[in-house]
């Protein structure tokens, strides 16, 4: 056995039972409808991946063409030094609640046994993901391996409104931009827990709209997937 990201196996078992159980690379014959989905939102002191940390993270899962609300979960992570900034401003996260969250590392070793071979989904993810992964090499040298879903990328390939151009300035839609086509009303804007919740509503809308569109069940072949 190899290890990517790793020079040994990880020490921590919880990290290497979670690397044991996702494969990066799921068949793309697998029907939609068969597999599971892991919603994510982070909440941050800022925008630089090292410097900036995690305030709130928050899951919810999706299977069978539903959300299971009794599987959501949301943490507030502990951050000793966080800032009152401009993120402040659009989160409304207080060092106040921050200090009395969970330390970053107990977090991740709650959050990687609900992520086994699941496809992470979120707005703009690939923020999430980079955050997470600082967070986890800080932690454990170690990195997630799931594949991940652009709900933005997803809205571009499935939403008219939204499909791409040759136009040099187009831009990948918001949350609220896709929940304008959508018909859904966002709830609770820059919170983890909202924001988590909202691009639920908005993947299994669009997972709705493409498959009428191609007339048949999808696979994950008919999803934007990035590999982890």
């Amino acid at each position: 056995m190899t290890w990517k990201f790793w020079k040994r196996p990880p020490s921590n078992p919880v990290v290497a039972a979670y690397r044991e159980a996702t494969s990066p690379r799921p068949s793309r014959k697998t029907p939609v409808a068969d597999a599971r989905f892991v919603i994510l939102d982070c909440e941050t002191s800022g925008f630089d991946i090292q410097a900036n940390r995690i305030l709130s993270l928050a899951i919810a899962e999706v299977g069978k063409g539903r959300l299971s609300i009794a599987k959501s979960r949301s943490w507030t992570v502990f951050q000793e030094d966080a800032p009152i900034n401009k993120a402040v401003a659009i989160h409304g996260i207080l060092p106040s609640q921050t200090a009395g969250g969970q330390p970053e590392a107990e977090v991740l070793l709650e959050f990687l046994p609900r992520i086994h071979d699941a496809i992470l989904v979120g707005h703009h993810i690939l923020f999430d993901i980079a955050m997470l992964n600082a967070s986890l090499e800080r932690h454990f040298r170690a990195a997630l391996r799931n594949p991940t879903l652009d709900t933005a990328a997803f809205a571009m390939t499935s939403i008219e409104a939204f499909a791409k151009t040759a136009y040099p300035g187009q831009h990948e839609p918001s949350l609220e931009e896709v929940c304008a086509q959508c018909k859904i009303a966002p709830l609770e804007r820059h919170t983890a827990e909202g924001d988590t919740f909202t691009t639920a509503q908005i993947f299994l809308s669009m997972c709705a709209l493409h498959q009428r569109h191609l007339g048949r069940p999808l696979t994950l072949a008919d999803l934007p997937l990035l590999n982890g």
